[in-house]
């Protein structure tokens, strides 16, 4: 099994419940999938760069698992069928990767 991140922005016109909702859904997509989720980040919403779908901010969440290489496919095209979902992005992480990954979450986990 690989470790991947993947990050994803939901559309700002979605209500608390909906994006809970979304977020719930592909959690349960990427376990019933066999994936083992490692991390879950709520990074909020945050001022994009560039307009996408002629807005300006999206509603940022961050997924860490491992998974069977299989699954990233199906995962990516649910992603690209949901009008909710303005972009993605995943990769898969080398030891050195990963091992900052939980660097970082664990400095994170220490501030709060």
């Amino acid at each position: 099994m690989n470790r991947y991140e993947t990050v994803f922005i939901l559309n700002p016109v979605l209500s608390d419940d909906q994006i809970k909702e979304t977020v719930k859904k592909y959690e349960e997509f990427l376990v019933s999938k066999g994936a083992k989720m490692i991390a879950k980040e709520d990074w909020g919403l945050k001022k994009l760069a560039y307009a996408i779908q002629h807005k300006k901010s999206g509603f940022y969440h961050l997924f860490d698992y491992e998974a069977p290489g299989e699954t990233i496919e199906p995962l990516e095209l649910a992603f690209r069928r949901d009008e909710r979902m303005m972009r993605y992005l995943t990769v898969r992480l080398d030891k050195h990767a990963a091992a900052w990954a939980d660097k970082r979450r664990s400095r994170i986990q220490e501030k709060a």
